[in-house]
């Protein structure tokens, strides 16, 4: 497993990190006790980066990833989670910035963790930014200066949002986390990359498979790219790598990591056979086959699109 220094933490993380999503349900139905020994998995092989929410499954991720860690030392891994967007029991967001539901949502989380601490909390949201830079950003230096957190992070969709927040924030921001911006039809993240680093910001990347669409599932309900065309190319090339016994899963996370763009990216996970399987895709090599087969999807597929993606689209979805 390669490591990475992430931004000006000191953190030295894993070049693959666990997403805790699907432990959420948030990629539908799983086998919980599967999920967490993936996370146990992960961890004993090298993995050392976890990233959850109390967003996924109101609260679950975080309880069973607390199962997972139980008993793990506390020097092997770092974990982050986040604040700001939070479930209803019939699937409905509920966005929450205010100070008071920050410091709480903290708490909650560190009690379903069964932690003292979190390496990073970050806000789950970079659309509304009045509110984060005004309410959120200070109570989390709170959270920070009691002990609760080592550092501050963001999370969210929008790489411009990101920039508006930063430039605003009296709070320093150590992180950014975004997601779907580096993948086989978007590369967008990488012309905001000398911006993050000029900041002193560490960039965490997300969803390799944009969120499900260069998987064999394909996305959920619930995805929220609009133009019906980027589903449609991600589909006919997941279609074109099976017909041809390629795991396009593979394909896509050499794409990301081959850029070396990032110290790490973080990909959900519900089962030890996928933490086996992203495991060796990262640390494997192409075969030959494969890189043809991939060249023809990016050209034929991918390229096509102009990274064009969903900047622009409220991300406060509702789960179906």
């Amino acid at each position: 497993m390669q490591y990475n220094p992430l931004g000006n933490t000191g953190m030295n993380v894993s070049v693959i990190g666990y997403g805790g999503a699907p432990l959420g349900g948030w990629y539908g139905d799983f086998h919980e006790e599967k999920g967490v020994q993936s996370v146990r998995d992960a961890l004993v092989n090298g993995i050392n980066y976890i990233d959850t929410s109390p967003w996924y499954g109101m609260g679950k991720s975080e309880m069973n990833i607390g199962r997972a860690i139980k008993n793990v030392p506390r020097q092997t891994f770092y974990i982050a989670t986040k604040v700001g967007r939070y479930m209803k029991p019939n699937r409905e967001a509920i966005l929450d910035f205010s100070a008071e539901k920050t410091l709480q949502s903290v708490d909650d989380s560190l009690r379903y963790l069964g932690l003292d601490y979190v390496d990073i909390i970050q806000v789950h949201d970079n659309q509304h930014t009045d509110a984060i830079v005004n309410e959120t950003l200070p109570a989390l230096a709170k959270v920070r200066q009691a002990g609760k957190a080592r550092f501050i992070g963001l999370t969210g969709y929008s790489l411009n949002a990101f920039r508006d927040i930063i430039e605003r924030s009296t709070v320093k921001i150590d992180t950014i986390l975004t997601f779907a911006h580096l993948t086989m039809h978007d590369t967008t993240l990488l012309g905001h990359l000398s911006y993050f680093k000029e900041k002193g910001v560490g960039v965490i990347n997300a969803s390799p498979f944009a969120l499900g669409m260069l998987t064999p599932h394909g996305p959920q309900p619930w995805h929220t790219a609009p133009a019906p065309h980027i589903k449609e190319n991600c589909r006919k090339a997941v279609d074109y790598c099976q017909s041809n016994g390629i795991d396009i899963t593979k394909l896509a996370l050499h794409y990301t990591l081959s850029h070396n763009a990032v110290p790490i990216t973080v990909i959900g996970t519900s089962s030890p056979e996928e933490m086996k399987t992203n495991i060796g895709n990262a640390c494997g090599s192409l075969t030959s086959v494969e890189s043809e087969t991939m060249e023809y999807v990016l050209e034929k597929f991918m390229r096509p699109l102009n990274n064009e993606n969903w900047d622009n689209v409220n991300q406060s979805y509702t789960l179906r």
